[in-house]
């Protein structure tokens, strides 16, 4: 067996090698590397077990260095979930007892995991969250039919206001979703993240073709807006935002079937709908309404100085949403563009 790190924005068949595991994703290529490491400047320190030339087993790690949140290891920065690639139990012990040593090493304060509770099931797990995903391969015709009836009736609705979806891969189509996210994360008490990470976002993703961007308009101005990644036969619906003055239209239903009929005709066998907070019940029903199967996955820390696991208390984050639903759009931004680096 070789243990080795690797680094894989620029290792152009690195996509090549993760395609041989089943489980792997979307967050565990390349692309989104490139994207976290350019927008945070956080280091990859992937851990890979190699026989024979090929990658046999995967931990993706970054390093999040601040002097505000201190210096941890993370698998991965502000990605809903990122497993361990690995054939067994053993071999993932084997891949976090290598972590742990690198992580002691380099000065770490904790290594967190987003996910992994095949391996990890005597840890507590430091938070959780839903996660939503919905099998295509039914064919448009007996997915409709599997929607919630409500869900049935907001798409309708939206249908006869008339309004109309847009699949676009442009600069200038990321910028209306932008405008819509600044709107969304402050009406959920939240800074947008910064400008500069979605431009990465579509230099890396969208611009060569594995991501897109939905937009509805509704008398030519765009009311809502979803952002698509795409791996393999997998899409992952990552990001949405909306002018919640048009609410009544449903023009999110419509956006979220209209992506369902496109990925299952493009060939997608599944369509994943991201994480859902526990607390966030509207969400989560939301997402439950379009025939999904609903897991959860948990998030582990693992304290490098007291080594062992820690117990965390999940919340709502009800101060800073107190304080960001309140803020100037501009000066969210700019907070925005100084907080991510430090919280992923």
């Amino acid at each position: 067996m070789d243990i080795q790190f690797i680094d894989p924005i620029n290792l152009p068949s690195w996509d090549e090698g993760i395609r041989r595991f089943p489980q792997a994703s979307f967050f565990h290529g390349a692309a989104w590397a490139k994207v976290l490491s350019e927008s945070y400047g956080y280091r990859p320190a992937y851990l890979t077990l190699m026989q024979a030339g090929e990658m046999t087993a995967l931990l993706p790690v970054m390093e999040v260095t601040s002097f505000i949140t201190g210096t941890r290891g993370v698998s991965l920065p502000f990605t809903d979930y990122c497993e361990a690639l690995t054939p067994n139990r053993e071999v993932s012990r084997v891949l976090l007892d290598v972590i742990k040593g690198e992580g002691k090493k380099k000065g770490w304060q904790y290594i967190e995991l987003r996910g992994g509770s095949d391996y990890l099931v005597d840890a507590p797990a430091y938070d959780f969250f839903y996660t939503h995903k919905l099998d295509l391969s039914p064919g448009t015709a007996q997915l409709f039919k599997n929607l919630r009836d409500s869900t049935r009736r907001n798409i309708r609705k939206s249908e006869k206001a008339g309004l109309d979806v847009r699949f676009e891969s442009t600069l200038d189509s990321l910028k209306e979703f932008y405008r819509l996210n600044c709107l969304t994360r402050r009406e959920h008490g939240l800074p947008p993240q910064p400008w500069a990470f979605f431009e990465n976002v579509f230099k890396h993703i969208i611009q060569p073709g594995d991501g897109l961007v939905a937009n509805v308009l509704h008398e030519n101005k765009v009311i809502a807006s979803n952002v698509y990644f795409r791996f393999g036969d997998m899409a992952i619906y990552k990001y949405g935002a909306s002018d919640k003055r048009y609410q009544n239209l449903r023009a999110n239903n419509l956006i979220m079937w209209e992506a369902i009929k496109r990925y299952a005709e493009d060939g997608c066998r599944q369509l994943c709908f991201g994480r859902t907070e526990p607390w966030n019940e509207g969400l989560r029903q939301f997402k439950a309404g379009w025939g999904t199967e609903e897991k959860t996955i948990n998030y582990y820390r693992y304290d490098l100085a007291r080594h062992c696991f820690l117990a965390g208390s999940p919340g709502t984050p009800q101060i800073s949403k107190n304080i960001f639903s309140r803020m100037p759009l501009p000066l969210a931004r700019a907070i925005g563009s100084v907080l991510y680096r430090h919280v992923g």
